[in-house]
């Protein structure tokens, strides 16, 4: 795949009425400084900072999201991760303008690198063992559409929109699109979407189902955190739990996901925060939930 066609198109889809290519990596740029990283109040915020090419992740920024995303789930101080960007685009999708791209050719190579690149991306979200917020303040295009759709919940600013820009050049999904598309809004939509690359406004994802609300854009970032403030108080391990049930019910029969049910409730009632809501209960009292 030429990551600069994937870019172009992204762009031209994130503004119809603005030609810009895109740019590219700026030398002296540290990737800390394309990747913005906070913790506060137990939540990882995480935000791409390349606003002149509307986010588009280069390889540098993808492992640094993959490596944040590792470190949250691992952390215990941690209990909720926003996800976000700055200026007008949440992510235009992958730029690869800064790989290699001489030499010929070898069969395999394509599929060996969306399989380390784009599709470590989106497992990374899917597995991170925390809930995952998206507050998608602009386009979201190929892979960044993805990258928002992989999260547990999708806060969508009114002018953002959702594009699947592969068609327009030809090109195939990358980054689990057919795979999370049909699952959210079933194959009939997903195919539309994926078909004509038409862009999808907030509103119109939200009656979709691929956005759990749409706030107008100033309040977008009080809400996500609000939201996120919410889950860092929530029984963290149930919270994950959770989200692997959920998730693997999607691709599980009855008897997988009911064995699975079972696995992660024995597993649970280990945890001090199950111990504490049962005691909440008796007492009738708000539990507090300490993660552990």
């Amino acid at each position: 795949m030429d990551g600069r066609d994937e870019m172009t198109a992204a762009d031209e889809a994130a503004d119809d009425e603005m030609d810009m290519p895109g740019s590219p990596r700026v030398p002296g740029n540290s990737v800390d400084s394309l990747v913005l990283h906070a913790t506060d109040n137990r939540v990882c915020r995480i935000t791409l900072n390349r606003p002149e090419a509307l986010n588009a992740i280069t390889p540098d920024q993808r492992e640094r999201i993959i490596h944040l995303l590792a470190e949250a789930s691992a952390d215990p101080a941690v209990r909720a991760v926003v996800l976000t960007g700055t200026g007008r685009g949440f992510c235009a999708g992958a730029d690869l303008r800064g790989g290699s791209a001489a030499g010929e050719r070898v069969p395999g190579d394509v599929a060996r690198t969306i399989r380390l690149g784009a599709q470590r991306l989106i497992a990374a979200v899917l597995d991170c063992e925390k809930p995952v917020i998206a507050a998608v303040n602009g386009t979201a295009a190929g892979l960044g559409a993805h990258l928002a759709l992989a999260c547990d919940l999708v806060l969508a600013a009114e002018s953002a929109r959702f594009i699947e820009v592969f068609v327009r050049r030809g090109l195939v999904p990358d980054g689990g699109g057919a795979y999370l598309l049909p699952r959210l809004i079933g194959p009939q939509r997903a195919k539309e979407l994926m078909f004509f690359g038409d862009a999808l406004s907030a509103a119109e994802a939200e009656r979709l189902g691929l956005v759990n609300r749409v706030l107008p854009d100033g309040e977008l970032d009080r809400t996500a955190r609000a939201w996120a403030e919410r889950l860092a108080t929530g029984p963290t391990r149930a919270l994950a739990l959770t989200k692997q049930l959920v998730n693997a019910s999607l691709d599980s029969d009855r008897a997988a996901a009911f064995a699975a049910e079972a696995a992660a409730q024995e597993i649970n009632m280990t945890t001090k925060d199950a111990r504490e809501g049962v005691a909440s209960f008796v007492e009738r009292r708000e539990p507090r939930f300490r993660g552990r």
